[in-house]
């Protein structure tokens, strides 16, 4: 029952994938959540296959209670809860005029009220071992400026950063930091959607959208879930002990705060 727990929302694959490999490779028990359990099974075993410890939690989080649910599987699998990593986001490709109200409403949900819950039901698990914790939420460098046919996508992770920097002040006393990581051109499922979206809407060859972006990486080339993975260890470990409230970029070098 001492050992540190972390939640990663989103873990079935891409950044959240990564993510969970590494924080169980740093020691943590891993709860992952997702909203496809077969993905979820496959990173638990291989997780578990490399000696770590993996529990599993299917559920949409962008529902309040769903995170409830899973604060609950913490408290009552180990006890406690040291990391929550809210990772959960997906994309929408279109110009914000044409843009669904139904897609508005999803990306909402699902990338800004789902951190909004991850910060209201995680800290009073994290208060009651009393060594405090880390709650990691996901950003972009569309939150660092609009990006044309992501408007909607860029707005929440705006707001991301605004949560935050409010949130790392309200739980500053009870010793919960709170920190954003802001990654770029990840290659992972979101960005195949999103450059098959700008193919379709700008009428430009399959994956000339995603590479003229990787042109713009300083460091030359595309950014891996486990770039990602690093900082989000280093934000989650004693390492960063004296870091709260801010929105840091994982992007090989496209902007700059």
């Amino acid at each position: 029952m001492t050992k540190k727990v972390a939640i990663i929302t989103g873990g079935g694959q891409g950044i959240g994938e990564g993510i969970a490999k590494r924080l169980s490779h740093d020691g943590y028990a891993v709860i992952i959540n997702g909203r496809t359990q077969s993905k979820l099974d496959k990173v638990a075993g291989e997780i578990k296959t490399a000696g770590g410890e993996a529990v599993t939690f299917a559920g949409d989080v962008s529902h309040r209670d769903v995170n409830e649910a899973l604060i609950k599987t913490a408290e009552d699998k180990f006890g406690r809860l040291d990391v929550f990593v809210a990772n959960a986001g997906i994309d929408w490709v279109d110009n914000i005029e044409e843009t669904p109200a139904e897609a508005v409403d999803n990306v909402i949900n699902i990338n800004l009220k789902s951190q909004i819950w991850a910060l209201q039901t995680a800290p009073r698990l994290m208060r009651k071992s009393g060594d405090g914790g880390s709650i990691v939420l996901a950003s972009s460098i569309a939150g660092m400026e609009g990006f044309e046919m992501l408007g909607i996508y860029s707005a929440t992770k705006f707001a991301t950063r605004g949560l935050v920097q409010a949130a790392a002040k309200e739980l500053a006393v009870d010793k919960i930091r709170v920190n954003a990581y802001n990654p770029g051109i990840v290659l992972t499922p979101m960005w195949d959607e999103i450059d098959q979206r700008f193919s379709e809407r700008k009428n430009v060859p399959l994956g000339s959208t995603r590479q003229a972006f990787i042109d713009g990486i300083l460091l030359g080339r595309g950014e891996e879930p486990e770039d990602v993975a690093k900082l989000v260890s280093f934000l989650t470990s004693d390492e960063s002990d004296y870091i709260t409230g801010q929105s840091i970029a994982v992007d090989g070098g496209i902007k700059f705060s």
